[in-house]
């Protein structure tokens, strides 16, 4: 301030912020977000000194961190006019990596949250009202898209520069023009070689990324048609095959849809593709083995055992009863009688239609189903669910009751 670099409002604003826990900033933020900004922005327009920049990037990349939403205040009315993103585009290229590293953090983060057009207004950046004329967003983005490319090729620092670049990348690549001036600058071709089985947590989240970005340009006809010429498509597939990590959740989710079918019907027609048949066959075969270790007996009768039961793929796969509806037997019957004290007691909505569904289930699959489940006199207490309020018990206690009602014979013409 003694130097004239900044006011006495600024100075007040920073000791209000500096060394402050961020329970602390939160309030300021929330009552004066665009004033500190203009501080921060004010602190790198006029100081050079190396320590001062580091640590106000610190402070904005710390605040944008915290709470992503908070880049939405450089884009505050009280802040247009003013070129908010010289400084971090200039500091790209210069300094040290620390200084690189945030600045290229800061300056994705900043653009990416630009708010749209309104009535021909244009966003803090991009408006020329003032004596210089600011930095565009066409601009900044062909400076950023040009800086990671730089990265990409000769790496500023040995082992962060590169994860850095494919981050930033993985969001930019969103903007339909940081497409066309990644294809423009010869980009892809960076990227093809980071596409190979991962081993360390890093390399997967830097595998994952490259695999977003190149499924962002995607949506590029130019890049599309570049990527044909390269062997991105086998890297893929490889990534593929050597993936251990499961993903069980989804992989139920994808069964219970129906795209095993969905892939078989992919399969008969007549593709010239081989890449995109060896894909579906890896489907193929990765939706079958996850079947197999859902539909396990063991694990339905864990279910049962539990009362935690949900529509997961045994309940609906017709092999699964096929083959193991003599395992009902065990114990007198103990996964029947078990699934009647559900239907009477669970107040689980989810509970009590799939023990319906399964009773109706052994009564189609069971040559002996109907005797058994009416020595449980198990009717009177299915039909008391039939009017019951959440239609998805009504319908599967109708079901069971159809079922009990026609025999086995007749059981297989009734669908869920």
């Amino acid at each position: 301030m003694s130097t004239k670099l900044i006011s006495g409002t600024c100075l007040q604003l920073l000791r209000r912020y500096d060394h402050k826990p961020e329970s602390q900033r939160a309030p300021l933020l929330e009552e004066d977000g665009p004033a500190y900004v203009r501080v921060f922005l004010n602190i790198l327009w006029s100081i050079s000194k190396e320590e001062t920049v580091e640590y106000v990037l610190a402070l904005i990349d710390e605040m944008l961190a915290t709470n992503p939403k908070r880049a939405a205040l450089f884009y505050d009315q009280s802040l247009s006019g003013e070129d908010i993103y010289e400084p971090f585009l200039r500091l790209l290229w210069k300094g040290n990596w620390f200084v690189q590293e945030k600045s290229c953090k800061i300056l994705t983060a900043i653009i990416s949250a630009r708010p749209k057009l309104r009535n021909g207004t244009l966003p803090n950046g991009d408006a020329s009202n003032s004596k210089s004329k600011l930095t565009s967003t066409h601009d900044v983005l062909r400076g950023l898209v040009n800086w990671l490319c730089s990265q990409l090729r000769n790496p500023t620092h040995p082992s962060c520069s590169i994860p850095t670049s494919i981050h930033c990348l993985s969001t930019s690549l969103r903007e339909p023009y940081v497409r066309t001036l990644f294809v423009q600058a010869d980009g892809i071709k960076l990227l093809i070689p980071l596409i190979s089985p991962a081993a360390t947590q890093q390399s997967i989240q830097l595998l994952y990324e490259t695999c977003l970005c190149i499924w962002l340009l995607s949506f590029y006809d130019a890049a599309v048609d570049y990527l044909s010429t390269t062997r991105v498509m086998p890297r893929l597939v490889e990534v593929v095959k050597g993936s251990t990590k499961e993903k069980g959740a989804f992989a139920a989710q994808m069964i219970d849809l129906g795209l095993p079918q969905i892939v078989q019907n992919l399969k008969a027609q007549a593709w010239t593709d081989e890449d995109l048949l060896d894909a579906l066959n890896q489907l193929e075969v990765g939706l079958k083995e996850n079947l197999k270790k859902l539909s396990s007996f063991d694990k339905y009768k864990q279910q049962v055992l539990l009362g935690h039961l949900d529509w997961s793929p045994m309940h609906k796969d017709p092999s699964f009863w096929r083959e193991n509806i003599n395992n009902f037997e065990e114990n007198d019957f103990q996964i029947l009688r078990v699934l009647m004290t559900i239907i009477d007691t669970s107040s689980d909505t989810t509970a009590l239609a799939v023990a319906c569904y399964d009773l109706s289930q052994f009564l189609q699959y069971h040559p002996s189903g109907r005797i058994v489940v009416a020595d449980l006199k198990a009717k009177d207490r299915v039909m008391k669910l039939m009017n019951h309020e959440n239609t998805e018990v009504q319908k599967n206690a109708l079901l069971c009751v159809q079922r009990l009602f026609l025999g086995a014979k007749y059981a297989s013409f009734l669908r869920a």
